[in-house]
C-alpha cells in the first residue's frame, strides 16, 4: 500500500469501460490509500457520468424524449448545486443519451435523424428554472444543423408554403423560412457548449464532408448543400429581435459551427458558446485544485494517437500537471505508432499488456486494474 496522493482521470475506453470505472479500476489496482478520482470526458459519450462522478451534489433527473429514430427514449439531464455564479444550479444536458449515434445501433439514419430530443431535455433543464446549461455535443446521429433542437426549444422551420419541414437533412433541403419569434432565451448565467470538434459547418472541412460518412451520408455534397440553406434562412431574419440578431450573425465558419452535424451552429445561432469541451469538464469537476500538491496523476483513453494531446482528455489533464509540476502516467487501450508521448512519465498499453487487442477488450476492467498495479 502507498500514501502517496495519487489523482486518476481518465477519460472513457470507448465502447468498453466508462470514466469512472476506468478510474476505480485503476486506483484499485494501484493499492493507492484515499485515492482522487476525477473522470474526464470531451463532450461525447459518458460526460454526464464523469461530471456526476466528480460533482459533489450532482444529480441526475430523468427525462423522455423522442429519440434520432423518432421513437421515445428514456434519458436524464444533471443537475449541479448552487454557485456564485449559478444560484439556480446548472443543468448538464448530452447529446449522446438523447440524440447520440449510440441510440441507433448499427442502423443509421443519414437524413432523417435529428436533435430534437436533445432540445426537449435542454428545455426540461430550462423549465426546472437553472441558472445556467452547460451542453455535451459529441457523438450525434444527425446532420441536421440543429434545427431540431432549436425546433424544441420555439424555433418553427418551413417550406416555402409555411409546412413544418421534415425531421433531419432531408427537411433541410425544403427550408425556405426560419420563424425565431418564440424561441425561448437563453438562463441568466448563459449557455455554454462542450465540444472537441473545430470544423466549420461548410465546406471540405465541414460538417457533411467530415463526418457525414461515419453516419451514413453518401452524397455530401447534397448534405452540404442542405446545411447552407439553413444558413441563408437565418441571414433573412428581419433581426426585430435578439434572438433574430443572434441567428443572422451566426458565423458558420466559427470552430466547432460542424460539430454534431451542425448542432454546434444551431447553438450559437440561439446565442450559446462554444468551449473547449475537456478543459470546461475539468473546470466543472475541480480538476486543477485536485492535482495541486498530488504525488502523481494518471490519465487515459481507449485509444491514444497525434490528436490525443491536443484538446482531448489526456492533453488536458498533462497539461494540468505540467502547470502544477507534478508527473502524469498514461494508460491506453492502445497506442497509434509515432504518438508523441513525451509528456508522460510512464506509459502502458492495455494491449500489449494482455498480449492481443481482443484480450484487452475482452476483460477491459481486469486489464486496467493490472495497469494500476504496474504503474
Amino acid at each position: 500500500m502507498t500514501s502517496r496522493r495519487i489523482v486518476f482521470a481518465p477519460d472513457s475506453f470507448k465502447g468498453s469501460c466508462a470514466a469512472a470505472d476506468v478510474a476505480r479500476a485503476l486506483a484499485a489496482g494501484s493499492g493507492a490509500v484515499d485515492p482522487v478520482l476525477r473522470p474526464m470526458a470531451d463532450g461525447g459519450e459518458g460526460t454526464l457520468g464523469a461530471i456526476a462522478a466528480a460533482v459533489p451534489g450532482a444529480r441526475h433527473t430523468p427525462v423522455r424524449v423522442t429519440g434520432p429514430r423518432g421513437l421515445p427514449v428514456d434519458a436524464a439531464w444533471l443537475w449541479l448545486p448552487p454557485t456564485d455564479d449559478a444560484p439556480q444550479g446548472t443543468g448538464v444536458v448530452e447529446l449522446a443519451s438523447t440524440s447520440g449515434i449510440e441510440l441507433l445501433g448499427d442502423e443509421r439514419r443519414p437524413w432523417d435523424a435529428s436533435t430534437l430530443g436533445f432540445g426537449q431535455a435542454i428545455a426540461a433543464a430550462l423549465a426546472h428554472g437553472v441558472s445556467r446549461l452547460v451542453l455535451a455535443i459529441g457523438s450525434s446521429a444527425s446532420t441536421d444543423g440543429g434545427t431540431g433542437l432549436l425546433t424544441a426549444l420555439g424555433a418553427r422551420f418551413t417550406d416555402a408554403f409555411e409546412v413544418s419541414i421534415a425531421p433531419g437533412a432531408a427537411g433541410l433541403e425544403e427550408l425556405a423560412i426560419a420563424d425565431l419569434s418564440r424561441l425561448r432565451g437563453l438562463p441568466e448565467g448563459g449557455v455554454q457548449v462542450l465540444t472537441d470538434v473545430t470544423s466549420p459547418l461548410l465546406g471540405s472541412a465541414g460538417a457533411a464532408a467530415v463526418f457525414g460518412p461515419q453516419k451514413g451520408i453518401d452524397d455530401v455534397a447534397r448534405a452540404d448543400a442542405a446545411l447552407g440553406r439553413l444558413v441563408d434562412a437565418l441571414r433573412r431574419l428581419p433581426g426585430a429581435t435578439l434572438a433574430e440578431t443572434a441567428a443572422r450573425h451566426a458565423d458558420p465558419e466559427a470552430p466547432g459551427a460542424g460539430a454534431a452535424g451542425g448542432a454546434g451552429y444551431g447553438l450559437l445561432a440561439w446565442g450559446a458558446e462554444l468551449v473547449p469541451g475537456a478543459a470546461r469538464i475539468a473546470e466543472l469537476t475541480g480538476l486543477r485544485e485536485a492535482i495541486a500538491g498530488a504525488d502523481l496523476v494518471v490519465t487515459g483513453e481507449g485509444a491514444f494517437d497525434g490528436q490525443s494531446a491536443v484538446g482531448k482528455a489526456p492533453g488536458v489533464v498533462a497539461a494540468l500537471a505540467a502547470e502544477a509540476g507534478v508527473p502524469v502516467a498514461l494508460v491506453a487501450g492502445r497506442i497509434a505508432p509515432g504518438a508523441d508521448m513525451s509528456a508522460f512519465a510512464r506509459v502502458v498499453s492495455l494491449t500489449d499488456l494482455a498480449g492481443s487487442a481482443e484480450a484487452a477488450l475482452t476483460e477491459p476492467e481486469r486489464w486496467i486494474e493490472a495497469a494500476g498495479a504496474m504503474l
